[in-house]
């Protein structure tokens, strides 16, 4: 009789286990901007590539690299090693060529220069529960950010990358129709605005954020010629009023701060907004049974690595705190990926 019962398998172990190198290899390809180059020039081999990247390594050892980008479905590719011709997959055409307005790269650049590093450190995190990043000598993270052009920039890209999916989902599937403005509270390079208000030409909205980021999102707006409806707006969302509109969004905000803090920012955004105004966190807000949403889980994580007290949350969560500061009801609309908009109700 054949033994259907499961067998022990170590499959999925070393898959984890080794997760370190394919993220690696993927966020060596971004850095050597492979995807961008393709874009360009499709259908390239691998020792044009080598030689446009001016890398010493092995013909064999490159053939690896870009192997391995096509396994895990990030290239393309007609024959093999030295006759082999390679160009983008679907998904990096779109997201991940420099060129493209959809480009995403930004995230996974921040996480090369920045979070791969921190991440060796989790062990000490949970032993510990301080923050593994620029904080652990001292120092205010955000300050630290903020003062070198260079790290705000890769910083501000960042938070554009892991956010620009959801927002243009955002701004197809909510019904702004009883609408007409927004604030973005923490609005980054501004493109929750922006694709807000590409989507829906009745909206006007302003970006809110720190004065180091005005110029970056004032930029944006330009380069998306959507100054007439879109303005960028300094100030910080602890200290000074946050601009009055019918929605406030915060994206990837709260998860930066500990439950008083959360609270505190929501009863501003109440405060602030008149009634039958919404309140919206656009995060990767994790499943309310904490089993599915691993992604969200791991950036629970990232918050420890990265900030004193903040965490991610589930829906469940965010419910309690909105009705708390006085919120009349709460839904959940999915976006890209992981992510969700929870929206809270005056």
């Amino acid at each position: 009789m054949e033994n259907t019962a499961q067998q022990p398998n170590p499959e999925n172990i070393l898959k984890i286990g080794s997760g370190f190198m394919a993220c690696k290899v993927l966020l060596a390809a971004v850095d050597f901007q492979i995807f961008t180059k393709l874009a360009a020039h499709p259908d390239q081999s691998a020792r044009a590539l080598k030689s446009q990247l001016n890398l010493n390594c092995t013909d064999r050892h490159f053939f690896d690299f870009l192997d391995t980008l096509t396994g895990f479905g990030f290239l393309t590719r007609t024959g093999i090693l030295e006759e082999a011709f390679y160009s983008n997959s679907l998904d990096t055409e779109v997201f991940l060529d420099k060129n493209k307005p959809s480009y995403i790269g930004g995230i996974l650049e921040m996480m090369n220069k920045r979070l791969y590093g921190f991440w060796e450190n989790l062990e000490e995190g949970l032993k510990t529960g301080t923050p593994q990043n620029e904080a652990k000598h001292g120092v205010n993270i955000f300050e630290e950010i903020y003062k070198d052009p260079e790290i705000l920039e890769n910083f501000v890209n960042g938070m554009t990358g892991v956010q620009l999916g959801n927002f243009m989902t955002f701004a197809k599937k909510f019904d702004f129709s009883p609408f007409k403005t927004l604030t973005d509270a923490g609005g980054s390079a501004g493109y929750l605005s922006l694709m807000v208000a590409k989507e829906n030409p009745h909206m006007t909205c302003t970006s809110f954020d720190l004065p180091a980021i005005e110029p970056i999102a004032r930029e944006t707006i330009k380069k998306l010629h959507l100054e007439d409806r879109v303005k960028a707006k300094s100030g910080d969302f602890f200290v000074d009023p946050i601009p009055a509109a019918d929605i406030i969004v915060m994206g990837n905000i709260l998860h930066d701060w500990d439950e008083s803090q959360k609270i505190q920012l929501l009863q501003k955004a109440y405060d602030t907004l008149p009634e039958g105004g919404v309140f919206v966190a656009i995060e990767n807000i994790i499943d309310d049974d904490r089993s599915r949403n691993l992604f969200g889980m791991m950036m629970s994580l990232n918050m420890l690595i990265e900030t004193p007290g903040g965490f991610d949350y589930t829906f469940k969560d965010f419910s309690k705190w909105a009705k708390s500061v006085g919120f009349k009801s709460c839904e959940i609309i999915p976006l890209a990926g992981p992510a969700s908009a929870a929206i809270a109700y005056k």
